[in-house]
Formats: C-alpha cells, structure tokens, sequence
C-alpha cells in the first residue's frame, strides 16, 4: 500500500498536546503513540509438531469435509477457478473442498503487514508483524452504565461511546458496531454508523458488513473523505466478517468480502466457535476448525485482488455445560488464542483474536478478572488488531459505559507491559545508589529526577492512597469512579476538526441514499 498522505486527511492534522503531564493522573505521555510496536516476545505454548497436527486436521477438514457456500455463485466460481471441488448441494448451495496445501498457496499473497490510514495520519495504523492495535468491542445490541441499567443501544450512545475511544489514548483504531443503534433502521443505519466515525474521530475504523451494498456505501463515503484515488492505492476501512460455523459461508458474507477486496481494502475472517455447539469441546479442535474456517474465508480476499489486506482471527468460546451459556474470560480459550498466535506466524499473516471478555452483567470484579484472562492471552500471543478491547460485558450482549474506562485504563498499562524492560547504562542505576551510598534515601538523586515522570506507567482511575485518606473522600470503589469518569469525559470532549466541504458532501450522500429506499426494520 502507498504511503503517501490524502489531501483531505492533511486538513485534520492537530496537535499532539502538552509537552509534559499534568496533575492529572494517568497522563503517561511517554507511552503515547498511534499503535504499539512490541518489544516482548510473543509466547510459543505449542511444539512444531503439535502445530503441524493441528495444521493437518485443518487440512484434513477442508479436504474431506469442506466448506459449505451459499448464494454466491461468483465466489463459487472464483473458489472452482483456483482449482477447489465444488459439488452442488441444491440450487445456490455447493460444498467446496480444497486439497492440502492450496489455501496456504492462494494466501502468500496476502500481506504479513499492512498501513490502515486514518483521516488524521498521525492516528494511521499498521497492522501485523510487531504492530498491535486495540479497538472497542463491536456488535452489542444493549448498552449499560450504573445510572440508567441496561437498555437497547441507541445512535446517542454510538456516538458516545466513539468519543470515549477517540478521547482514550490507549486504544488506536475507533472501532466499528461498538453497540447497534436501534433507533435507526435496519436499512439505513450503517450510513450514520460510518459517517459517527468520520465525524466524532480521526482514526482508522471499520465499515458495515451485514450486506454487500452497505460494504458499499461505507467504502463510498471514504472516497468522499479520503479521495477517489487514495482509496484505490491504500487501505482506509476494513469490514469484520464472520463464518457461519460449523464450516459454512454464506453469500452475505461472501458478498461482503468480495466488495472490500474488489476495492483493495482490508477485512477480518472471524469463526464465532462455542465449544460443544458450534465446534469440539476440546481446545486443539476448535483451533484447527478455526483455523479451517479463516483460510476458507481469507482465501477469497486474493481470489478477487491478490494482495488485499487480509487478517486471519480466532473467537474461541467456553461454554457451561450446566446451562449451555457461553463462558467467556475462561482460560482455555486464552491457551487457543495463544495457538492461533502461532498458527498465524506460521501463515505469516495479521492476527485478530480474544479481547477484553466478560459475562459479568456489571463492571465489577468478576469483569476485570475475566477480562485480564482473556486479554492477556491476545497480547502474549502476538495478536495485531484486538477488537472488543474495551467495554465488553454480558456475553458481549451489552456495552459498557464504566467497563469501557476501566478496559481503556487496562490497556494503558499493556503499553507500558508491552513495552518490555530496556537494559542500558541507565537503566541499570548503579549511579542511583553510589550518589549517597547506603542508608540514604533515593528520592532527590540525580537519577530519580531524570526518571520520576517515565518510570511507572500511572493509572487515571486507580486509587493507591491509605484507607484513611479514600475513606475520608467518600470511599468511592472502582465502578464508581469509571462512573464519574466517563461522565467527565463527555462533558469536555470535543470534535476533531473536519473540512467543512466534505462534511457537506457526506451528509449529502447519507440523504440521498435515505431518501432512495423506505425503511426497512429488519
């Protein structure tokens, strides 16, 4: 992809900000940056030969089993072209089976790297190799804060919830269905999703993908943002696809898929799997079907335009076998997503998996526990884009406004985490304690002072002081405090500066295509 800077993204550029922290805590200025490059070692769990039986039960899978595809005969076409057998099943229905080793050839021109640009190009991404960016979660119905309980998502909340990112230094990436807006027609609500991200942040972001002509309109109004031609040379939006699990692909979906890769743009290959429903019980096998399912799915990206950006993903879920609920946080799906870490640097491909899950139906510690769980296995396993990042609760059924700002907080220090440990002269601080030698305080040398400010990544939200002093102030708990936070955020936040023209120009096109179909609820 290009490098070069869209003319109409240079209009959004701002400052950076304040050159040194403030009182206020959680500022961490030196942690700052639009996506984190790690310095840690990605955690291998599984031997070579291991990975090589998952790998060929995948194989195993796709060549004996197959993939079921349904009403998308181009993509039928493209699969049988490439040489996969393709059986009719019934009309608009085929199975199609690949021999071993054929997907992993069509994805070798799939990049191991890729830039996403933003409007604003000090907030572009890069996505794969040491690059990892984090996003909110996506896709909840509901939304909940600890004033109103839970209720259906709204475009207000959308729209909040948008600021809450943009105003967070700790994610990089706006998201895309952060929860759905539902009082906004089924048929018409992508537009205002899109155009909410355009408008109320400057970073990369996801487009629709719940049918081929919304693919559409959102890579439309890019073209209206970023230009015509810097569209077709880079990637400015990505669309999150989901497989049909067991082992189907539908032409929904499909559609979807061939829709951003005719444009060159990027798109996220996702099995939902819940074990002993949807997949085996068992971790290894989930992880070969996933693994199956996502080169099935990413393969028809570089059918339609070799080269399109492409992520391979992983959604692996518990499930209690008391009530058939799904289980999130768990820790068997944190050791696949430390395999599909593996198995994805054996594709040399960008991964997307895990985030920070919960089924607390409150931002409490039940929340947090899960979620440290499940977010750690993404980070120690390599992943490069880590949606649900921030504000998942309830089975990933509700967002959450105090969850949100305690996940953003969380990853604030996994940038510090990430960061890992630098061994130098310095850092060493022999100095430190030869400047007044035994028994002496350290808090006035040389070296504290030089370091005070950048040693300790520094929480916005967690209260260190004695009992006495917290109880003296209201005794207010981590909830409570996320509460009054979110609140603070939104009163003071403000909208990146947009070029009054294309503004213009995209709520023109939102009304026009409003105007072109009646409402659809369904």
């Amino acid at each position: 992809m290009s490098e070069q800077t869209s003319p109409r993204t240079r209009r959004s550029r701002r400052a950076s900000g304040k050159a040194g922290r403030s009182a206020e805590p959680g500022q961490n200025l030196h942690l700052r940056v639009p996506f984190i490059s790690r310095r840690i070692p990605a955690y291998d769990l599984l031997s070579d030969e291991a990975l090589e039986r998952i790998e060929a039960t995948a194989d195993r899978i796709l060549a004996e089993i197959g993939i079921e595809l349904r009403d998308d005969a181009e993509a039928m076409r493209l699969y049988k072209q490439a040489g996969a057998q393709v059986t009719e099943l019934r009309a608009d229905a085929w199975n199609v089976r690949f021999e071993p080793g054929m997907l992993r050839e069509i994805l070798t021109t799939a990049p191991a790297r890729f830039t996403q640009h933003a409007r604003n190009p000090a907030n572009t991404v890069e996505i794969g190799g040491d690059a990892m960016v984090f996003a909110p979660a996506y896709g909840s119905p509901f939304v909940m804060d600890m004033d109103n309980g839970r209720r259906y998502g709204t475009l207000q909340d959308f729209q909040n919830l948008i600021k809450l990112g943009q105003s967070s230094p700790w994610l990089h990436h706006s998201g895309g269905t952060i929860c759905e807006p539902t009082d906004i027609a089924v048929n018409k609500r992508h537009l205002d999703m899109v155009y909410s991200h355009m408008r109320y942040s400057d970073r990369a972001f996801l487009g629709s993908i719940t049918a081929p002509e919304r693919a559409a309109d959102s890579i439309e109004m890019c073209r209206i943002l970023f230009g015509a031609e810097f569209v077709d040379q880079n990637c400015v939006i990505m669309g999150n696809f989901n497989t049909t699990s067991p082992l189907v692909l539908d032409g929904v979906t499909t559609g979807g898929i061939r829709t951003y890769a005719e444009a060159g743009q990027g798109s996220i290959h996702l099995p939902f799997l819940l074990g002993g429903a949807v997949s085996p019980l068992t971790m290894a096998g989930a992880v070969a079907q996933c693994l199956a399912e996502s080169m099935a799915s990413s393969a028809l990206t570089q059918l339609v335009r070799p080269g399109a950006p492409a992520i391979l993903a992983g959604f692996l879920s518990s499930m209690s076998l008391r009530s058939g609920s799904p289980t999130f946080g768990t820790p068997e799906p944190a050791l696949g997503s430390l395999v599909m870490g593996q198995l994805a640097r054996r594709l040399n491909m960008p991964l997307r998996c895990a985030g920070n899950f919960s089924t607390s139906k409150a931002p409490d510690g039940q929340a947090m526990q899960q979620a440290m769980m499940s977010m750690m296995s993404a980070v120690q396993g390599g992943a490069n884009y880590i949606l649900h990042s921030a504000g998942f609760v309830d089975g990933l059924l509700s967002m959450s406004y105090e969850k949100f700002v305690m996940d953003t907080d969380m990853c604030g220090a996994l940038h510090s985490y990430l960061a890992g440990i630098e061994v130098n002269e310095d850092t060493l601080g022999f100095e430190a304690l030869a400047q007044n030698g035994p028994g002496e305080h350290l808090f006035g040398t040389d070296h504290t002072l030089r370091h005070y400010e950048t040693a300790y990544w520094d929480s916005g939200l967690n209260d260190d002081q004695t009992h006495e002093t917290w109880s003296e102030q209201g005794s207010a708990d981590y909830a409570q405090r996320a509460n009054q936070r979110w609140k603070d955020i939104l009163n003071t936040y403000e909208a990146p500066p947009m070029d009054d023209a294309t503004d213009e120009a995209l709520r023109d096109f939102i009304d026009r295509k409003k105007a072109s179909m009646p409402d659809a609820w369904y």
